[in-house]
């Protein structure tokens, strides 16, 4: 299904369908990958009851690149299936569900390489085992009941509370910095620390216009009384999470707690649109891991797929995990 005709069915879908993730939207797509994504689908009279984009180009081992390879596009967590609550449910559930993946795997476009990481709801995976596809567990942290604001905070561990109080006497918090302020910082940021950034401008602008236009997403930065950015957060939004897509910290400034402020503040604006769920999502780094995790937050597992029907890849793959042994 990636006819004009079909992809703006689906884009006219995924907007009204509330239990589909963010990253599987039609809007999220055109801003991450315009032009290169394209979605299986199964139809039951003229309803969606079972999808999953693709996202055409991509890198392996940082050589092979082109259309050929089905990879995950810049700032997506997550897509895979989804499979509608009521194919789910019925009698036959496990049957049935087999029967639509196989599906949505057979409208695949042929492919060297694909690549994707799935959504923590999504947990049978057995229908892309049955056919050669291998899969990795990892992980996300995520604040799964925002219901009870104080309760949520309450938990947070007491280095995190402690920041918070210091950087309340430090920093004021401003929402809604623009597109070029928050690459800039981030850009400059990491640049002191002599990384490169990850992104271009234009791929974070569209995302930041495409989340802006819709309401499902905000800015915020952390400002000192002379000026300086200690950090900054962007967070987007479906109908059941709100999600820390992008965080930046000046190494100048990595002590004051401005970044634990700012989280602080996106899961209270969260909670306060009515979003159950924060979600920080996956890291295994480490550091990143822990920082996460002192937030109260809990550990999700997802599932990660790929599926190399090119020999040649499959053979640079097994040359370099044996130079790593």
């Amino acid at each position: 299904m990636s006819s004009d005709e079909d992809l703006d069915f689906y884009r006219i879908w995924s907007e009204a369908e509330r239990t589909l993730p963010l990253f599987s939207k039609g809007w999220w797509l055109d801003a991450v990958a315009p032009g290169r994504w394209g979605v299986s689908v199964v139809k039951k009279e003229d309803n969606i009851v079972a999808s999953m984009p693709y996202v055409r180009g991509g890198t392996v081992l940082r050589v092979i690149t082109g259309p050929r390879i089905l990879g995950q596009p810049p700032f997506t967590q997550n897509l895979g299936p989804w499979i509608s609550a009521s194919a789910k449910t019925t009698s036959r559930g496990l049957s049935r569900q087999k029967f639509l993946m196989e599906t949505l795997i057979d409208q695949l476009p042929s492919y060297s390489y694909f690549r994707q990481n799935w959504h923590y709801d999504q947990t049978n995976w057995l229908p892309f085992f049955w056919r050669g596809f291998r899969q990795t567990t990892r992980y996300t942290y995520v604040i799964d009941d925002l219901s009870d604001i104080a309760a949520t905070l309450s938990r947070f561990d007491h280095s995190k509370r402690k920041d918070i109080r210091k950087a309340r006497q430090i920093v004021t918090v401003s929402w809604d910095l623009s597109a070029e302020d928050f690459f800039q910082n981030h850009e400059s940021t990491l640049g002191e620390q002599g990384k490169r950034i990850s992104y271009d401008f234009k791929t974070f602008e569209r995302i930041y216009n495409a989340a802006y236009l819709r309401k499902k997403g905000r800015t915020l930065g952390a400002y000192d009384a002379m000026g300086n950015l200690h950090a900054a957060l962007f967070i987007v939004f479906d109908d059941m999470s709100a999600y820390n897509l992008v965080s930046t910290i000046d190494p100048r400034f990595r002590s004051s707690g401005a970044a634990s402020l700012l989280v602080q503040e996106a899961i209270t604006l969260s909670a306060k649109l009515g979003f159950a769920k924060f979600d920080f999502e996956g890291s295994m780094i480490e550091g990143v891991e822990n920082s996460f995790r002192k937030f109260g937050a809990s550990q999700f597992q997802y599932h990660s797929l790929v599926h190399v029907p090119s020999r040649l890849i499959r053979l640079a793959l097994a040359s370099r995990d044996m130079t790593r042994l």
